[in-house]
């Protein structure tokens, strides 16, 4: 009773918690507050988006091109670019790769700031015309919310990496109004494993999530869109063809996209990155007035058949009575698009690649079906029907989440009758990317590094393996200068049957295998004959404290050595793995972090 009347106010609730409300019980009710918070702050994003854009002066519509794009995309960037480098003071971009570090490397632990932080830079960074998604960042926003909030209530690491999941579905199924794709979305791009007892807690989240969003915007899919004839069989090839085109063009935007990064990240200043982002975005808007902000509204205007008005005020309106003239107007989008996006983001504005694939995506499939048309006048492809396939085909390829793919473009649409050519796309424009591509545009940078959580659970326990954790230390350091005798000695109270040896700064010069010296170290004539340095051997291998666990054990395939010694960056000893302290650590790992169904 003492003890509990030092508790502090929250210590007692947690107290109370633990011996009233059962694990999985409460993971629930935690899964259901989560929905609820991911859909208001994916609400709130929206809205402030439409508030920034209906205010500014001179309202910009992509249909009537003016000068204004000159400049709002560029104050937005710089606006976005000074929040984030002056009040958060920490990096939000690259919102699910984020979490996918969270996840591997900082045991599921989000910082507090990106509960608000990614909000308000990317509200900023869209409503000013910004050429990126608000998706992302609110899928950080919404694992930030599961990760602080498990935080708060002590959950162990396992059912925190849950509550983040949550998180991102909710965000989904919140912006989107669509559950089912926001529970694939966890599944595909971040979760390891699902079992039973995962599947309700993401299920929960995601209805409740959709649910408010119902509530506060309707009921209605996202972009109108009405089935106006059955699809055809004949159409099966030409939705294959569309695979493998968004599979190549995903593959470009990807590559691109990491060079173009790597071309900011050389710039040390802020406002380096800002001029040449403000630069390229302001330009490539005013060439092409579709590229300002999110680009819903080209893709509503796509799926409605209204498109005679896109080229309105840009350079290529001479063109758009030519019957290729559409065709190379939109050709050009596609092929800048990825600019416009890195220099959004590397100039300082906050945003994801969500919208964008969806955008490209939907330019595809119009571009191909019209194409098509041209070429063939007797091959009849509704632009309307393809573009919707070429949305699932570039999202899938994009972020190798074909089943994600398949069901949020249903959901976002309505489009339920064409699950047939979707899963054909998605499927195609995956397996095509993958065969240049392992990663997706969010785990790339990750595994380029070694500290990707995938989904394949041996290199996931390897990921969540720390060399800290396998190091023995309890090996007896000798000298080169030593004697046999003096050997036998230190062999005489070790346990070991492998020695280092290292010189006077500790550096690893080489190592004493007892099976070596074992026909010479009884005979005591050759005591004083003999010194370390004559005996000693070079290691198979050495490991570094830099190298991921994955590689180590690659190492020890490949040497097929059962001890192998560790050294620092400047080739100090600091001690030994063996193999099976590794395996021990891996079982542990595994009935941890990866628990059979319950």
């Amino acid at each position: 009773m003492d003890r509990e009347r030092d508790l502090t106010l929250w210590e007692k609730v947690l107290l109370w918690r633990e011996k009233h409300i059962y694990e999985r019980y409460f993971i629930l009710i935690l899964s259901f507050i989560i929905g609820i918070c991911t859909s208001l702050c994916a609400v709130a994003l929206k809205e402030t988006i439409h508030w920034i854009q209906y205010f500014l002066p001179g309202h910009v519509s992509v249909t009537k091109a003016n000068y204004f794009y000159l400049i709002y995309p560029v104050i937005g960037i710089l606006l976005a670019g000074l929040f984030v480098k002056y009040i958060v003071r920490d990096d939000i971009s690259h919102g699910v790769t984020k979490i996918l570090y969270a996840i591997s490397q900082r045991k599921s632990r989000i910082k507090r700031h990106n509960l608000w932080s990614s909000l308000v830079a990317s509200s900023i960074t869209i409503g000013f015309g910004g050429s990126v998604g608000a998706e992302a960042p609110i899928v950080l926003t919404g694992s930030a919310i599961g990760s602080n909030l498990g935080r708060m209530f002590k959950m162990d690491q396992r059912t925190l990496m849950l509550l983040v999941g949550c998180g991102a579905a909710g965000a989904i199924a919140g912006i989107f109004k669509a559950p089912i794709a926001g529970l694939l979305f966890t599944i595909e791009v971040l979760m390891l494993d699902l079992t039973t007892t995962s599947v309700l807690p993401l299920l929960t989240t995601s209805i409740t999530a959709a649910s408010v969003s119902y509530i506060f915007t309707g009921t209605d899919a996202m972009f109108k869109f009405n089935q106006t004839e059955v699809f055809a069989m004949y159409r099966i090839p030409y939705v294959f063809l569309l695979g493998v085109l968004c599979g190549l063009i995903a593959l470009y935007f990807t590559h691109i996209s990491i060079r173009i990064e790597k071309l900011f990240r050389k710039m040390q200043t802020l406002w380096k990155k800002f001029l040449l982002g403000a630069a390229f975005l302001s330009v490539l808007i005013f060439l092409l007035p579709p590229l300002y902000g999110e680009g819903y509204d080209t893709i509503g205007s796509l799926i409605g058949n209204q498109y005679d008005s896109l080229m309105d005020g840009s350079l290529f309106y001479p063109l758009q009575n030519h019957s290729w003239g559409l065709v190379l107007f939109l050709a050009l989008i596609v092929f800048t698009k990825v600019f416009a996006v890195s220099a959004t983001n590397g100039g300082g504005g906050c945003g994801g690649i969500f919208a964008p694939s969806l955008y490209l995506g939907s330019i595809v499939g119009f571009v191909f079906a019209h194409s098509v048309g041209q070429l063939f006048p007797a091959v009849y492809l509704p632009s309307e029907n393809f573009v919707l396939i070429g949305m699932a085909g570039m999202m899938s390829a994009v972020m190798h989440s074909p089943l994600t793919a398949v069901f949020l473009i249903a959901e976002l649409t309505g489009g339920f009758e064409l699950f047939l050519p979707l899963m054909i796309v998605s499927l195609v424009a995956y397996v095509t990317i993958l065969c240049f591509d392992r990663y997706s545009l969010y785990s790339i940078r990750l595994a380029q590094k070694g500290e990707l959580l995938t989904h394949q659970k041996d290199r996931a326990v390897l990921t969540l393996l720390t060399l800290d954790a396998v190091i023995e230390s309890d090996f007896i350091a000798v000298h080169p200068k030593m004697t046999l005798g003096d050997m036998v000695k230190v062999i005489a109270r070790s346990s070991r049957n492998v020695f280092p040896v290292t010189d006077d700064n500790s550096v690893l010069r080489g190592i004493v295998l007892l099976d070596d010296i074992r026909n010479i170290m009884f005979r005591p004539e050759l005591y004083d004959r003999f010194r370390v340095k004559k005996f000693m051997v070079s290691p198979p291998a050495k490991i570094t404290t830099a190298m991921p666990m994955e590689k180590i054990m690659r190492i020890f395939d490949d040497t097929k050595a059962w001890n192998l010694p560790v050294v620092d960056e400047a080739g100090k000893y600091l001690g030994f793995i063996s193999k099976s302290k590794i395996f021990n650590a891996y079982r542990e790992v595994l009935v941890d972090n990866f628990p059979g169904d319950d």
